[in-house]
């Protein structure tokens, strides 16, 4: 991704977001500044934040999704106000994504910004899906707009030998290859949104996922369920496409699973090697740096890293349980600049957009001056970073590893 910047001096942004799992609001705080051509991000400090239990249930109606935009934008606003910063980038709570055909046709996420600008005083960037969507492309992976720009120079300062994948496993997996060619982004499949099905029906809704591959590590793969799994038309579709819970749900466990008796634990194997088989036919011949909750499933992490060269964005600097509160927060800092924030070759927009809008905070909007700078990249500070899980437990931390965040939309 190419854009144009205006102003040296640094900006220090608040991200927030919420995973299709919608058991944790993600927040980061970044300062955001260039360097000639090149973006520098510094961690400042991420955590998690309990999610509302009474806001779980969908809307049925109208009054039910008005009720659920503003009690989710007051849930974002009272975390938001608990952090230092001069812009909030709020991803929300996406709802529902609407593909057709592979083709998205338009996407939904909550959140009333209103709520943040009042309770933070800052203005709030949000709603930043549906510009892309408006433009021919899926709305996602948005991940790609920071992994295209980090990956850039990546390869030759981290010492591989192979080209770099970035992956996030949340509800939904996807990854970011960048190449000579370009930049391509995309939904592999389901990462943990099946297994967090199944587990929630096997326990009668006593357990929502498979805390730390507890029953993948007893079972074994299932075969015919798991080619019946492979044979979904979706693998086959070429990039760039995405896909969510609209397709991946229990319903999709019923049909795919009928006439088939297995214990629970090998269902939950097959599961696992699905995510891990979709995952790694994509990734073949790379070096793999994975996000998301899903690489805190150690069965998971096991059996892919016996088919990927696999790292942890940890280890270059980017906090793999923060990551997508990070890119939120690259997002607003893109579209306060007035920006292209997607990448085209990526979510299949029709070319660059800025994204989102902006609702003005406590004092009259200033934008930025114009760019002046092409940036294609960016790089990640070494500072220390501040984690936390404000009242948590370790519990429910382990349950952060059904969404990573965004959809696993991101």
């Amino acid at each position: 991704m190419r854009a144009v910047w205006n102003r040296p001096q640094g900006v220090k942004v608040i991200g927030l977001i919420s995973g299709t799992s919608m058991d944790a609001i993600d927040v980061a705080v970044a300062d955001l500044s260039l360097d000639g051509r090149t973006v520098v991000l510094t961690p400042v400090e991420h955590a998690e934040h309990p999610f509302p239990e009474d806001l779980r249930e969908p809307p049925t109606s109208a009054a039910d999704l008005c009720r659920l935009d503003t009690r989710l934008g007051q849930a974002f606003a009272e975390v938001a106000a608990r952090y230092e910063g001069e812009l909030v980038s709020s991803l929300g709570q996406t709802v529902h994504h609407w593909v057709e055909d592979g083709r998205c046709l338009g996407t939904l996420q909550l959140g009333q910004p209103a709520w943040i600008a009042e309770a933070t005083g800052l203005p709030v960037v949000a709603d930043l899906r549906v510009r892309d969507v408006a433009a021919g492309g899926h709305g996602a992976p948005l991940a790609s707009t920071l992994d295209a720009l980090w990956l850039a120079g990546l390869d030759e300062h981290a010492g591989f030998d192979k080209p770099a994948v970035a992956l996030n496993i949340g509800g939904i997996a996807n990854i970011t290859k960048v190449s000579p060619e370009g930049v391509v982004a995309y939904d592999t499949g389901p990462g943990n949104a099946l297994m967090d099905a199944a587990m929630t029906v096997l326990s009668g809704g006593l357990r929502t996922q498979d805390t730390d591959g507890e029953f993948a590590r007893r079972g074994r793969v299932h075969a015919e369920l798991l080619d019946r799994l492979l044979a979904d038309p979706y693998y086959a579709r070429p990039a760039p496409k995405s896909t969510g819970k609209e397709h991946f749900d229990r319903a999709y466990l019923d049909r795919v699973s009928e006439g088939l008796t297995m214990p629970a634990e090998d269902f939950l194997a097959t599961l696992t090697e699905l995510t891990v088989r979709t995952i790694a036919a994509e990734c073949e011949g790379t070096t793999v740096i994975g996000s998301g909750g899903g690489m805190r499933n150690p069965v998971l992490v096991e059996s892919l890293a016996r088919h990927v060269d696999l790292r942890t964005s940890d280890e270059l600097g980017l906090p793999a349980d923060g990551k997508e509160a990070y890119l939120a927060a690259l997002l607003g800092f893109l579209t306060w600049h007035g920006l292209p924030a997607n990448v085209p070759s990526a979510t299949g927009a029709a070319g660059p957009r800025p994204l989102g809008s902006i609702t003005p905070g406590r004092y009259p909007l200033r934008l930025p001056e114009p760019a002046i700078t092409a940036v294609d990249r960016l790089t990640i500070s070494t500072i220390s970073t501040t984690s936390t899980i404000s009242t948590t437990s370790t519990a429910s931390r382990r349950e952060r590893q059904s969404d990573g965040g965004d959809h696993a939309r991101t």
